[in-house]
């Protein structure tokens, strides 16, 4: 698009706007566009997208939209498109959305017939995944841990043999209890990735061992500051698998799906359900081919 053009649709729209996750500068040309063309900016915390806006020389009417009045605001929204105004959406920091309010009122917008329109930028999830130098595997975004440590922890063991990269986001006064927690459930082998205050003055970004974790912390207090994105790498390969294991996985195999026969598998005998599963898609796979 030419960038003499207008950024908007002629459709009333609802522009899903990523916004800095710190530095002021890491905004995007086109977000700043919007930002100014928009007849109302929905704003998590109105005041501070007021300083955002302000940075950059942008007045524009505001409205809260947060996740105590998501509803209300979602029908204000939804009435403001009607009567063919734009409008544009922010959270505190980055995209909306993703652990911060946003889905509920995108889902409101879609239902009434309403066009959504993502403009992409800052995200804290891909900037600590882009220096972190995980190679193999994909990656698997959990948010927020819950705040208790038995929920927490049963929240992990779901996660423990899961072989992607597994991203948290973690307020300080948790983030030395949650590391525990992720030491004792994952295995404290794994390697972890510390992104402290991405993009901000202190910003700090560390890899180490999750068994390290505490120590790491302690070495400094400032550590324990800021806002977190933590990232752990997958569950090890496991070793072969035993003849009983491979024994009660081929004869489930024979009648049942491939993850439900893997789920019952790794129940009855005890082995790993993700290596269980990889072994049920080589089987399946040789007796297709006729192997």
């Amino acid at each position: 698009m030419d960038i003499t053009e207008s950024p908007l649709s002629r459709t009333p729209s609802l522009y899903v706007v990523a916004t800095p996750v710190g530095n002021l500068q890491d905004i995007t040309l086109r977000a700043l566009a919007v930002l100014r063309a928009v007849d109302v900016v929905a704003a998590e915390d109105t005041r501070h997208t007021k300083g955002l806006l302000s940075a950059h020389g942008i007045t524009a009417t505001l409205m809260a939209a947060h996740e105590h009045n998501e509803a209300r605001a979602a029908a204000q929204i939804v009435d403001r498109l009607a009567a063919g105004e734009q409008v544009a959406f922010v959270s505190d920091a980055g995209t909306p959305g993703i652990s911060d309010p946003g889905a509920r009122l995108v889902a409101a917008v879609r239902a009434a017939g309403h066009p959504v329109v993502p403009v992409p930028g800052p995200s804290a999830v891909v900037a600590a995944l882009s220096v972190a130098g995980f190679v193999e595997g994909g990656f698997h975004f959990v948010g927020f841990l819950p705040p208790k440590s038995g929920a927490r922890r049963h929240r992990l063991e779901a996660l423990r043999e899961s072989a992607d990269v597994t991203v948290f986001y973690e307020a300080p006064h948790r983030v030395r209890e949650s590391l525990r927690d992720m030491a004792e459930v994952l295995g404290p082998a794994r390697e972890l990735v510390v992104a402290r205050e991405l993009t901000k003055r202190f910003e700090e970004i560390a890899r180490l061992p999750l068994g390290e974790a505490q120590a790491w912390l302690d070495a400094d207090a400032n550590r324990e500051r800021g806002e977190f994105v933590l990232l752990v790498s997958g569950a090890p390969p496991a070793e072969g698998l035993d003849a009983e294991a491979e024994r009660v996985l081929t004869l489930l195999l024979a009648e049942l799906p491939t993850r439900t026969a893997a789920k019952l598998a790794a129940e009855i005998t005890g082995q790993p359900k993700n290596a269980l599963y990889q072994r049920a898609l080589a089987i399946k796979s040789n007796t297709e081919s006729g192997l």
